[in-house]
């Protein structure tokens, strides 16, 4: 029999290892900009001043040719399309890509008023159980196709955020402050099926985890992001966990045209989508 529980550490018990703002772009005017060629037409991508890092190493890779031929290998309407990985170079009909990069990752660069909003431009990055860090890939790189939201909807993304962090802190409370004890009495209640016991449990550590919450800032929508994702679409469930840098300013046509292709089970094309960028200033 489940137990009821409302809060996140029923859910962080079960998985034990965890598997605001400016406008969106805002640059001193100097940002290089990079035009990604594909047989859909092309894009033109802003790359943002504030994201230093994975602005210049994106400029770096267009420069060297990196990208050319690469495929859109990942592509999800409603969602993202994804490239950059050098594996899908010639890559033969169902081969599985998405590992491939230059062999080295780029320290994330999470800005507030950087978000992911339709047409922004990001970079792709390992799960936080093996990259709690949140480090980037070294080239692969999304582009958000996204959906529109309602406000309601919008809450229950901001519920669905502050759950995510709530779950950490409480890994983070067992984990690094030598409280394995409370893991171990939740687990052996639930075993025992001592449900009174469990909730109890449950409700002394919620108080701590809220307060805890409340200390390092619940995630809220700005009233910016909110306009755009109801407005304009995006993947608002993406905020704060990869680093947006840069955004698609001609061309938006061209990403619901590539979102929309026939996919395999794996989310590639079944015809190569190939990409080629130029650096325009």
């Amino acid at each position: 029999m489940l137990f009821r529980v409302k809060t996140i550490v029923l859910v962080a018990i079960m998985t034990v290892a965890v598997a605001g703002c400016k406008q969106q772009g805002s640059t001193n005017g100097e940002s290089k900009k990079v035009k990604i060629k594909t047989d859909y037409g092309n894009m033109i991508v802003k790359l943002h001043d504030e994201t230093p890092k994975h602005s210049e190493n994106f400029v770096k890779l267009a420069k060297e040719g990196y990208y050319d031929s690469t495929l859109f290998h990942r592509v999800i309407d409603g969602f993202m399309i994804q490239g950059g990985d050098p594996d899908s170079k010639g890559a033969a009909p169902g081969q599985q890509l998405g590992e491939g990069g230059p062999g080295y990752k780029l320290e994330a660069e999470l800005k507030e008023g950087l978000f992911h909003k339709k047409g922004a431009i990001a970079a792709a990055r390992q799960g936080d159980q093996m990259n709690p860090e949140k480090k980037s890939s070294g080239s692969q790189f999304y582009i958000v196709d996204g959906k529109t939201y309602t406000d309601e909807e919008l809450n229950k993304v901001e519920e669905q955020m502050n759950l995510k962090k709530k779950q950490q802190l409480f890994m983070d409370m067992i984990q690094n402050e030598g409280n394995q004890h409370i893991q171990q009495r939740l687990q052996k209640y639930r075993q025992n099926q001592n449900r009174e016991a469990f909730q109890s449990l449950v409700d002394s550590i919620e108080p701590v985890l809220e307060k805890r919450l409340q200390e390092k800032g619940k995630f809220t929508f700005t009233e910016e992001q909110r306009k755009a994702y109801k407005n304009v679409g995006g993947a608002p469930h993406l905020d704060g966990n990869y680093t947006v840098f840069g955004q698609v300013v001609e061309g938006l046509n061209v990403i619901d045209s590539i979102a929309t292709v026939e996919t395999d089970r794996m989310d590639r094309p079944k015809e190569d989508i190939m990409i080629k960028m130029e650096v325009v200033d």
